[in-house]
């Protein structure tokens, strides 16, 4: 792989330093479409503002879908000079809205801090500054943007920005190998308020009814799998299990990966801890699958409070070594699906010899 560590470290960087929260995505989307500018990748924006990118005219398309969300604050209006009222949009428990907790406005980056709450049904708060504002439309953690910390990176919002610099990293590279086929990132909006954008994409067909989509995700660290262990074959959420032939082709392409390089590690579980926009998409008619790497302080749920997401690096490198090499690999799609139904039958002609014996 040509994209080195350096170059996939610096967009996530460029991802995470946008703060965004669902429905005000545009800083974020503004970065991630520079980015392909800057690479000759062809992009587009649909209608409802999720952002396609895309390598190669050739074949099936490969879709690594990504979002581009986190959960914070909507503002909604002001209150007095010095407060405004905002909606919480996401999943993050009550116990950790607790009052003074810092805040950034944006757009201005000016910070603030949690007040009252307003309406505990509608997640509605108050939300105060000691500075005046003409004007307020989202609010986040005043967190770090991005760090890294020896062998993890640490940010408000790894979930779900690595998904979408690995998704972005991976059309660099197969752009700079000349690899013909279709592959697509798929970077949405609003799936921290149930999958906004994927469902739109899917129910107006927007990307192609035979694509294969795969979802690209950070997804709590549960057992069975372990942070710096590779990336993770996820072959469900909560709500659902995957498609079969999609599923099987990554574990395919990761054992491949293994045998020519033994440094190349990757983990294989069902990650119920959520439910990520693979689920969206099946149910809308798209074969999907779905990658992901072990998330720290998921949502910013730390243990003693609201905290920075954290990821390991190498888990990150491996996630888009995977996507490369499946992409590459991608023409043989069904002869590498099928190598195991022909297995069996051969092992069930065998069998059937002394079977009928």
């Amino acid at each position: 792989m040509n994209l080195s560590s350096p170059e996939l470290l610096e967009l996530v960087r460029r991802l995470m330093e946008c703060p965004a929260v669902p429905y005000h995505e545009t800083g974020v989307r503004a970065v991630a479409t520079e980015i392909a500018r800057e690479n000759g990748l062809q992009h587009q924006q649909d209608r409802f503002g999720n952002l396609t990118v895309t390598t190669g005219e050739q074949g099936r398309p490969l879709i690594l879908a990504a979002h581009l969300d986190h959960p914070g604050f909507a503002v909604l209006e002001k209150i007095d000079e010095f407060a405004w009222s905002a909606e919480f949009l996401g999943g993050v428990g009550e116990k950790y809205f607790v009052p003074g907790v810092p805040l950034r406005f944006h757009p201005g980056n000016v910070s603030g801090r949690l007040g009252s709450i307003i309406d505990r049904e509608r997640r509605i708060y108050r939300l105060e500054t000691d500075t005046r504002m003409e004007s307020a439309h989202f609010a986040v953690w005043d967190l770090a943007n991005f760090e890294c910390r020896g062998s993890l990176i640490f940010g408000r919002a790894c979930d779900d920005l690595i998904g979408a610099a690995a998704a972005l990293g991976t059309l660099i590279e197969l752009k700079r190998q000349g690899v013909k086929h279709t592959v697509c990132a798929a970077l949405t909006r609003a799936e921290e308020v149930g999958f906004g954008g994927a469902i739109a994409v899917a129910r107006h067909g927007l990307i192609p009814k035979e694509s294969l989509v795969v979802s690209l995700e950070t997804s709590r660290e549960l057992p069975p799998v372990s942070m710096g262990q590779g990336v993770i074959v996820r072959t469900g959420d909560k709500a659902s299990v995957f498609d079969k032939a999609g599923t099987r082709y990554l574990t395919e392409i990761s054992n491949l990966l293994s045998v020519e390089n033994a440094e190349f590690k990757f983990q294989r579980a069902l990650m119920p801890g959520g439910t990520c926009e693979a689920t969206a998409y099946q149910e809308f008619g798209y074969p999907s699958a779905a990658l992901c790497v072990a998330l720290g302080n998921y949502h910013n749920c730390g243990p003693e409070g609201i905290a920075e997401e954290f990821v390991h690096r190498s888990d990150v490198e491996s996630m888009v070594r995977l996507l490369v090499k499946a992409a590459v690999e991608f023409p043989r799609f069904s002869e590498r699906t099928s190598a195991l139904r022909e297995q069996l039958i051969g092992m069930g002609l065998r069998s059937e010899i002394r079977l009928l014996g």
